[in-house]
């Protein structure tokens, strides 16, 4: 499982993406979203900006990403 390190309390989900190398930009952080193609603590998220973080675990196409504090 990879990890990514947050120094603030949470991190939107699609600037996760981004941040973990899932996502090369926003929008296709977007499309992964919209297509249900992304989960966080095991169920399927529509929303990019929800709020994650750390402990929460996110998912796409098998590769989990951990997120914790720096």
């Amino acid at each position: 499982m990879e990890e990514i390190k947050i120094k603030d309390e949470f991190i939107k989900l699609g600037q996760a993406l981004k941040l973990a190398g899932l996502a090369g930009s926003g929008v296709d952080a977007k499309f992964m979203i919209a297509e249900g193609m992304v989960t966080v603590n095991g169920e399927t998220e529509y929303r990019r900006g929800r709020k994650v973080h750390p402990g929460d675990i996110i998912e796409l196409d098998g590769t989990q990403v951990k997120v914790s504090n720096l």
